[in-house]
């Protein structure tokens, strides 16, 4: 069992038939909510009360177990339930209200969906005999997120409640995580129940998968063995299994070169010399071209996402496909799969170590390895000096990390920063590194961060957010500050929508409509970060030098009383790069605006 892992709490199967059956207690259906949770080992809880939900957060109010961290939006509840699951591995859990409360977590609920979160989210709902009258505060959240949860439930009985959040719980934390949704009606959690626990925990047709199958396994080494130029094509599946050793041991046993997406950054050390850094649009020159050169790509936990493969048709031509993943729905879906391995990545890749260790002659990487690591001395990640008086955001961003360090938890927001911050950053262990990344949503990172502080409150914990994110979640500064949860946020504030910004003088000639934000250059500061960071009780510092920077961070960093804010101003003009352009094969990724793709400048690997 991970370490990261809950201990199961309820049982399942035939076994249950045969345990002495402990006796019933009576109780209402929300306290049994708040006795289940508690008994599935939660400790801490993101939500905001309302008719719907307001029984259960009476006897909330007793528990001494339950920390219920309260919000001031209903997307922050779920974007903290989130972060903290990415930073401990459990599962995130999450309370809202019926009608706008519920229909509030929904982009959080899409967000978890997107990047395979353990989430549970806990919605009240109308009276039963309500339901489809259009009353007050009614919605189908159960309809309206179903193509976004792993699974969902309508509860309308009180009696059906344990055995609905042991069940709930179970399918987001196990197989491919993912959020669940429970949606409870007023009257089951107010009615009287006999509660007994543990419920039995047997959901039909959900088996996951999770030891690989021996034979695909020999096949996929046989395939390993044969090949001359392989690539670990590493994706996020890895880090939700807990399967950084192995995959560890599996590469450097071989000397297999290894990529790293933007979901699995941390998952291998950007210090090892096997990793050729983060593929994609915005990936680095060695990572894109040794996926287009490779003849076998060892694909973990990985799903062939449009933002790494490019034209899907010219993704990696030349290469045979070992694709292991615990969602038999990901295999082949995409790309074909010559070996599929249905089976979680820790067991799948230990197995794949164990053949490893059985070759009598290894394979010799050698001159293909020379050649990737070639491309990534030839090409490393840099950026242009600004022109305009204004430091780079890549310069601000780069001595966060190597100040704070890789036992710090970075929390990114969706666009250029976000990029830059996969980049700039070096990542040794997993769980360093959260973002959005499936969905893109701005506004991830201060709820996120709030809630990876409050699940690893020993770590320091930065949201590097965008001018534009900021603005859509800053309200949970005040969770952070009434709650003593000591973010750290850094603004990297172009005054822009900066990615839609680079879009639009790349290939709209330069007609930048409604991007411009005035948020911090010219005369005129909206919002002045630094005011309103200091209206919600955080500290507010502002860097607009070069020179500033590393005194500035330090500074951040010996806060630790409550949230820091800084504005870092920094020029408009950056661009992310490398970048293959949509539409192109990766085969064009360019390294500058005006410049000859790559692919016409390095040699032949």
């Amino acid at each position: 069992m991970s370490e990261h892992q809950a201990a199961p709490a309820a049982r399942s199967g035939q076994g249950a038939a045969q345990q002495p059956q402990p006796k019933p207690e009576r109780m209402t259906g929300s306290e049994a909510i708040i006795r289940s949770l508690e008994l599935l080992g939660v400790t801490d809880i993101f939500g905001l009360p309302g008719g719907a939900i307001l029984p259960t957060y009476d006897p909330l109010m007793d528990s001494e177990r339950l920390n219920h961290v309260l919000v001031r939006h209903e997307q922050g509840a779920g974007h903290a339930a989130q972060g903290y699951a990415m930073v401990t591995g459990k599962v995130g859990v999450c309370l809202a209200t019926s009608g706008p409360g519920a229909t509030n977590l929904v982009t959080a609920i899409a967000d978890a969906h997107m990047d395979s979160v353990p989430l549970l989210a806990i919605t009240g709902q109308v009276f039963s005999s309500f339901i489809g009258s259009d009353a007050f505060q009614e919605a189908d959240i159960v309809g309206i997120t179903m193509p976004v949860t792993k699974h969902s439930y309508i509860v309308s009985r009180a009696e059906d409640i344990p055995r609905v959040i042991a069940e709930a719980y179970h399918i987001a934390a196990t197989g491919r995580p993912g959020p669940v949704l429970v949606d409870i009606t007023k009257d089951a959690q107010q009615s009287l129940m006999d509660f007994t626990w543990p419920p039995e925990v047997d959901v039909p047709g959900y088996k996951p998968v999770v030891h690989a199958n021996h034979k695909q396994v020999k096949e996929a080494m046989a395939l390993l063995a044969a090949s001359s130029k392989p690539v670990a094509y590493v994706g996020g599946g890895v880090i939700k299994s807990h399967a950084s050793q192995e995959l560890a041991e599996l590469v450097r046993s071989l000397s297999i070169p290894v990529v790293t997406t933007l979901t699995a950054r941390g998952s291998f050390p950007d210090s090892d010399p096997l990793h050729l850094g983060m593929p994609g649009m915005h990936g680095s020159v060695s990572a894109v071209l040794a996926l287009q050169e490779a003849d076998v790509l060892l694909a973990v936990g990985a799903r062939f996402d449009d933002r790494v493969t490019g034209v899907l048709s010219t993704f990696a031509p030349k290469a045979k496909v070992i694709h292991i993943d615990v969602d038999p729905a990901e295999i082949s879906k995409n790309r074909h799969a010559d070996v599929p391995i249905v089976a979680d990545a820790k067991s799948a890749l230990a197995g794949l170590s164990k053949e490893a260790a059985k070759l009598k002659e290894k394979p010799n990487y050698g001159p293909w390895l020379a050649a990737v690591q070639g491309l990534k001395a030839q090409f490393p990640l840099g950026y242009t000096e600004s022109t305009d008086g204004l430091t780079e955001a890549q310069r601000v961003i780069e001595r966060i990390g190597a100040l704070s360090g890789p036992e710090a938890v970075y929390v990114a927001g969706v666009g250029q920063h976000q990029m830059w911050a996969a980049q700039f950053i070096e990542y040794e262990r997993p769980h360093q590194w959260l973002n959005s990344a499936g969905l893109g949503t701005m506004g991830y990172a201060v709820p996120a961060a709030m809630g990876a502080k409050v699940g690893s409150p020993d770590r320091v914990v930065w949201a590097i957010d965008g001018d534009g994110c900021f603005q859509m979640t800053n309200q949970e500064l005040a969770t952070c500050v009434i709650n003593q949860i000591p973010i750290k946020v850094a603004i990297v504030n172009n005054s822009s929508l900066g990615m839609v910004r680079q879009w639009q003088k790349l290939f709209y000639n330069e007609r930048y409509s409604h991007t411009h934000l005035n948020t911090g250059h010219g005369t005129q500061r909206v919002p002045d970060f630094v005011k309103l960071a200091e209206a919600y009780g955080c500290v507010g510092l502002r860097c607009e030098k070069a020179e500033d920077i590393d005194e500035t961070i330090k500074k951040a960093l010996e806060i630790n009383d409550r949230p820091v804010v800084v504005d870092f101003v920094v020029s408009p003009d950056s661009m992310v790069w490398p970048m293959v352009p949509a539409g192109v094969s990766n085969d064009q990724i360019q390294i500058a605006r005006d410049h000859t793709p790559v692919w016409e400048q390095e040699e032949d690997v």
